[in-house]
């Protein structure tokens, strides 16, 4: 195999600190002597057959047949070149399909949020709080998308279904931090909606400009935060020689499920931390929906009832969509339904969302 260079703006010494693992190969059982008297399977036989099946099946086979898969990870401090993103490559007419659905989403993810940001800064009576995180909320789904969607076009288009290990680091760094901060703010946005609707004599005053700052930025800190820990202890994964990523973009689930060694600790990690910023603040969302609803009945017009409920049940219906997605790819990322389904999914939320939210909010 020939030696593989170092990307030549960045540090051998910053690349092993970031991003380079600290094995070197595939962990492979030693496989027993053989088998016990009357030809049945000893203890030792039945533990290194349920170690080989715990393993990534690439990595099984090469197990099976004796040998190891060789990384692209040398003790001189190289990384690997890059990634293939297999993505529908197996259907190429479904990838022409999706090459137009998604430009034409793209185009209106591009238009809709670019009028919001636009009108939101130029229109005085739309300097509220409610705008004032709608913007947030548009260039957060604009540098998502930008993060993802031409690579993901071009993959769609041609036949070169290839990316950079550094590029790949960068989209996974921004891709988890964007998604991480945009799930913050819908549970701020939540809360301003209740406040106006339930507490309406107040809202001017609780809601005042220096308190809208400070909630956007830790809308932004808690996307720094939020793929700190889960970004660096992937892209450290041995991954096997081959690195065929099964997606489109570079995604934990994806590359977790083509490491080749033990995932159990990412696997939980990505689990926990999905269960906590995912189900925890959806639960927030929906305590916060639950009491506007509740406020919204007391309304004595039909009509003014009515028109809550579609706007409430409308935004509701979003936040609903884009969490349940994310929650069925992150929270079990090596699970049968995260590697058959996830990519379907992960083409909801990172084109079909950011394209509903102006279109909802406005």
């Amino acid at each position: 195999m020939p030696e593989q260079q170092t990307h030549p703006r960045m540090s051998r010494t910053v690349l092993n600190s970031v991003f380079l693992p600290m094995e070197s190969h595939c962990w492979s059982p030693e496989a027993p002597a053989g088998t016990s008297e009357g030809g049945k399977d000893s203890t030792e036989n039945r533990k290194h057959r349920r170690k080989l099946e715990s393993m990534p099946v690439e990595c099984r086979l090469h197990n099976l047949s004796g040998s190891r898969w060789a990384l692209d990870t040398y003790a001189n401090g190289t990384i690997p070149d890059g990634f293939i993103l297999l993505g529908f490559s197996d259907k190429p007419r479904l990838e022409m399909t999706l090459f137009v659905t998604v430009s034409v989403f793209y185009t209106v993810t591009l238009v809709g949020n670019a009028t919001i940001i636009l009108l939101s800064h130029l229109d005085p009576h739309l300097h509220t709080p409610i705008h004032f995180f709608l913007t947030h909320l548009s260039i957060l789904d604009l540098c998502l998308t930008a993060s993802c969607i031409p690579q993901m076009l071009v993959n769609f288009w041609g036949s070169d279904k290839t990316v950079s290990y550094l590029g790949c680091a960068v989209q996974l760094y921004i891709f988890l931090g964007l998604g991480a901060a945009e799930r913050v703010l819908l549970l701020i946005m939540a809360f301003d909606r209740y406040m106006a609707v339930c507490r309406p004599l107040h809202y001017a005053v609780i809601m005042h400009p220096p308190l809208c700052h400070k909630l956007a930025f830790l809308v932004w800190a808690s996307g720094i935060f939020g793929t700190l820990v889960p970004s660096p202890t992937t892209m450290k994964l041995p991954f096997c020689h081959h690195h065929r990523v099964d997606d489109f973009v570079c995604e934990v689930p994806a590359l977790i499920r083509l490491a080749c060694r033990d995932t159990h600790i990412n696997k939980l990690q990505i689990s926990v931390i999905g269960a906590v910023f995912l189900m925890g603040l959806l639960l927030l969302i929906l305590v916060s929906y639950g009491r506007r609803a509740q406020a919204v009945l007391a309304i004595p017009s039909l009509e003014g009832r009515s028109k809550a409920f579609r706007t409430c049940f409308s935004h509701l219906v979003v936040v609903f969509l884009f969490y349940c997605s994310v929650t069925a790819v992150y929270i079990r990322p090596r699970s049968h339904f995260s590697q058959k389904g996830g990519k379907f999914l992960s083409l909801f939320y990172t084109v079909v969302t950011p394209t509903l939210n102006p279109l909802i909010y406005i």
